[in-house]
């Protein structure tokens, strides 16, 4: 008994007229890491399996031949000698009406565990973003497929920089299906991975990206569908931010403005929009977030989704005024991370996926993670700012008191020690250099010529300076008043 494949499950046996097996297939994969109930029966009439809720299989015996199963060896549960083990946990386990104790010969047997926590239980907090933690025989590893990050804890950014005029377009339905075949498909069949973002009527989304531009207006992101209902991210002229819902019932779609933030400064910003029906949850980068909610003669489904646009609109029929007028030239900068509930359009577009079909792009997209690294420092509010002069209870950090609380005296002790020792440091240098410039500098003497041949001082100046003999004659002279 056993796990043949990711669907099935296969109960094989041998009595000696040969080996029988019978598989139960299921339509959903069974390594998802939830339980499933396995019951395998055999007696002398047929032999059966069931799993889960699943119809049941039989397999009736032959009219003659063996029907004793002769059994000498010892029980495996897991694995038989040497071969690759199952990995998970199994539990409840009954043979012939009795309950066998695993969790005992579990704190006995090397490789196994009682208490069935796994990898994921203590490692899966790494898988980020949405990532999904999945068991492996030496480990775990994180699945990074529904989300727009990448590498092994899915904490990679995806993004790309667009050039002025360049547009990706990513279509929620596969190429060549009819809109009569997509809505079959989704009647039919809501939890098609393909078809889940395809509902006719979304009473929710999710969506979030990374951007950075300086040019302003331009169309961020934009969602079309098959009726007249759309949602769009837009920069304005004066670099605000706006989100726009149209969903019908009301003229004029329903705006939200950001008007106290330029977006356009270059800096990479985050945009987190939650919609639940009426409700709107707008965050910006790390500020606290803010809740809208659409006016009542709204209508709060978003009907038929047709194709999501990033960095232009390129759709036929008719658009809004704004969006159109904001369309030209169109964006440029980088935009990363982008999700819509579990669609990922730039990661289908840079890498293998299997919705990498759904993608059209125009122009050259260039991978680039230079919108991906928003501020991550939460931004001080205005009460707590000291420097922030509209706040009614903010004071300067020093305004002429005393220092009250230890540690700030604390600090003013230790600035003032340090002061002390740099001016004693820049006394020694200075007596240094004025006593190396005193013993090792060079001086010069105004020594008279012809004082080789004097006999003494005083001759060499009196014959050097004819002067200095009247000088002399001058000073002998008495004067009688």
């Amino acid at each position: 008994l056993g796990v043949s494949a990711a669907t099935e499950v296969s109960f094989s046996f041998d009595v000696g007229n040969g080996p029988v097996e019978i598989i139960v297939r299921s339509p959903n994969q069974l390594n998802d890491d939830q339980w499933h109930r396995v019951n395998a029966e055999r007696n002398v009439k047929q032999a059966s399996l069931q799993v889960d809720q699943l119809p049941l299989e039989v397999r009736k015996a032959p009219t003659e031949g063996h029907t004793r199963l002769e059994l000498y060896s010892q029980l495996y549960v897991g694995a038989a000698g040497g071969q690759r083990g199952f990995l998970g946990c199994i539990r409840s386990l009954r043979m012939n009406g009795v309950t066998l104790d695993l969790e005992d010969r579990a704190k006995v047997t090397l490789g196994v565990k009682p208490g069935c926590s796994g990898h994921c239980t203590s490692y899966g907090m790494y898988c980020a973003n949405g990532g999904k933690c999945v068991e492996k025989y030496n480990g775990y590893s994180c699945d990074c497929s529904k989300t727009a990050y990448d590498g092994p804890f899915c904490i990679k950014d995806v993004g790309a920089f667009f050039e002025e005029g360049m547009w990706l377009r990513y279509n929620f339905h596969s190429p060549g299906t009819s809109m009569k075949d997509l809505v079959s498909r989704t009647l039919l069949s809501s939890t098609d991975p393909e078809t889940t973002v395809t509902d006719l009527n979304l009473n929710k989304e999710e969506l979030s990206f990374s951007f950075s531009t300086t040019k302003s207006p331009c169309v961020l992101l934009y969602i079309s569908s098959y009726t007249q209902d759309f949602m769009a991210v837009l920069v304005k002229p004066s670099g605000n931010l706006q989100i726009r819902y149209s969903l019908g019932g009301t003229k004029e779609p329903y705006n939200i403005d950001v008007d106290h933030r330029n977006m356009a400064n270059g800096q990479p910003h985050t945009v987190n929009i939650t919609r639940n029906e009426r409700d709107i949850v707008l965050q910006l980068d790390h500020y606290p977030p803010t809740s809208y909610s659409l006016p009542t003669a709204s209508d709060i489904q978003f009907n038929s989704p047709k194709a999501l646009f990033l960095g232009k609109v390129i759709e036929i029929g008719k658009i809004d005024q704004d969006i159109y007028k904001y369309n030209t030239p169109g964006f440029t900068g980088c935009l990363s991370r982008v999700q819509f509930n579990q669609i990922a359009p730039l990661k289908a577009a840079l890498r293998p996926t299997n919705a990498s079909s759904h993608v059209h792009i125009q122009g050259e997209l260039v991978e680039s993670n230079c919108g991906a690294s928003p501020l991550t420092i939460p931004p001080m509010s205005a009460a707590t700012d000291p420097w922030h002069l509209d706040s009614a209870s903010a004071d300067f950090p020093y305004n002429g008191q005393a220092i009250g609380d230890g540690v700030n005296r604390n600090s003013a002790i230790i600035g003032g020690v340090i002061a002390v020792v740099i001016f004693t440091i820049l006394c020694t240098l200075v007596f240094l250099i004025r006593y190396m410039f005193r013993h090792k500098g060079t001086y010069h003497t105004n020594e008279a010529k012809g004082a080789e041949s004097a006999e003494s001082a005083d001759a060499a100046i009196m014959n050097n300076d004819p002067n200095f003999t009247e000088t002399i004659d001058e000073s002998k002279k008495e004067w009688l008043i």
